[in-house]
């Protein structure tokens, strides 16, 4: 138990150092956070790559087991969001601990889960070495789009090998077994300039706009909802048109965020909504085309995984979903079947938040239940390694 504890410290501390490391998404320095953790990873003998998809946009994938078997995929992202225009009571890089709470950018979304994923790995490296392993997936630019985890993909990361799939998002330790998918449109409205003088003499997008914003509204999908994450849904979340009130506006711009539930293919939303909105003429660009996902609850590794958590401190497991997106929209797709959990460190409704906070007892926590569900992965769920999955390693487009 000593030894436990010890470990559980040492993730508060990594989470820490994370933290003081300026990982925000509009600055692109994750790199010196993968440095940082692919040097402690290689020091303790896991094999790591490093995965670049521009300058500074640096993740890493960090291996060990016995090859023969199917490993289980434990998964984070580095970056984090802005800090946003609200001022700070703390410092945000200091990486403070006050009243039982880790405050920073980050320390919930999500280098608490990184910290405790990259912790429990160390301190079960001799079973992963000699069983089948753990694969930990540390990407770049997920805030941004899942950009480094589509990049690790295009570029040739294998994950139809792996059995399972952890990712470390803040849920209050409690299980989630999806979310919703994200469709992100960009429509645009061509018109005619002209005096505002002499509206007669031009055609207004801003009015084409404001009535295609109507239609949208009034659009209904062509399901049911999920019983778990309810419906899909459709918000209109910006509107440009117009320079000055005396020029009629030439072009207008909407950009639509589409929440599809598991199952739903975004090629279909398009196309129901092309006809919907007809004869409204505009062009569609997709800006996020990010699938939903889902785990049966009758899953063999998931009901195990619930009946180990079940009871622990005294919160119930129930079947639950994410409202956020995560990297398994890329990395599920990509498995050929995996199934994937949510589970980690943090309130959810921290996220993004100023004066962000982690438990430090949520991330203790988060260490013991994973270092248990890698014990449990190598001795009581052991797979043997054959290509027996649906698919190939597949292209961004095709994860898509």
């Amino acid at each position: 138990m000593a030894k436990a504890m010890g470990f559980e410290r040492q993730a508060v501390e990594l989470a820490r150092q994370l933290i003081a490391l300026d990982t925000t998404s509009d600055r692109g320095t994750e790199e010196r956070c993968a440095t940082l953790l692919g040097r402690l990873l290689e020091e303790a003998g896991f094999r790591v790559r490093y995965f670049h998809f521009a300058v500074g946009r640096t993740g890493l994938v960090a291996e060990l087991g016995n090859g023969r078997e199917r490993p289980i995929c434990l998964t984070g992202h580095l970056d984090t969001v802005p800090l946003g225009g609200r001022p700070w009571s703390v410092d945000p890089l200091a990486a403070d601990v006050r009243d039982g709470k880790l405050f920073g950018r980050g320390a919930c979304d999500m280098k608490a889960g990184v910290a405790a994923l990259v912790i429990a790995a160390l301190s079960r490296r001799e079973l992963l070495r000699d069983h089948g392993g753990v694969m930990l997936v540390l990407t770049a630019g997920e805030e941004t789009g899942c950009q480094g985890a589509a990049e690790m993909i295009r570029s040739g990361l294998d994950m139809r090998r792996v059995g399972a799939i952890l990712v470390a998002e803040p849920t209050d330790n409690l299980p989630l077994l999806g979310h919703k998918g994200a469709l992100w449109l960009k429509m645009v409205l061509a018109g005619k300039g002209a005096h505002g003088s002499m509206p007669e003499q031009g055609d207004n997008a801003l009015l084409k706009g404001a009535y295609l914003a109507t239609r949208l509204d009034a659009f209904r999908f062509a399901t049911v909802s999920h019983r778990t994450l309810g419906s899909p849904s459709l918000n209109v979340g910006t509107f440009k048109a117009g320079v000055s009130p005396n020029m009629v506006p030439d072009r207008a711009e909407l950009q639509v965020d589409i929440r599809s539930t598991p199952g739903m293919r975004h090629d279909d939303i398009v196309a129901d909504l092309s006809r919907h909105l007809e004869p409204a003429e505009y062009s569609v660009e997709r800006l996020l085309d990010l699938p939903g996902v889902w785990t049966d609850a009758a899953d063999p590794w998931v009901l195990s995984l619930f009946a180990r958590l079940a009871g622990r401190n005294g919160r119930p497991c129930e079947v639950r979903g994410a409202s956020y997106f995560t990297d398994c929209c890329m990395l599920g797709p990509a498995s050929g079947g995996a199934p994937v959990v949510v589970l980690g460190p943090g309130d959810p409704k921290m996220a993004h938040q100023t004066d962000e906070y982690c438990e430090v007892s949520q991330i203790e926590e988060a260490v013991s239940i994973y270092h248990d569900l890698l014990r449990d992965w190598c001795i009581e769920h052991r797979q043997p390694l054959a290509d027996d999955r649906p698919g190939l390693a597949l292209s961004t487009a095709e994860a898509r």
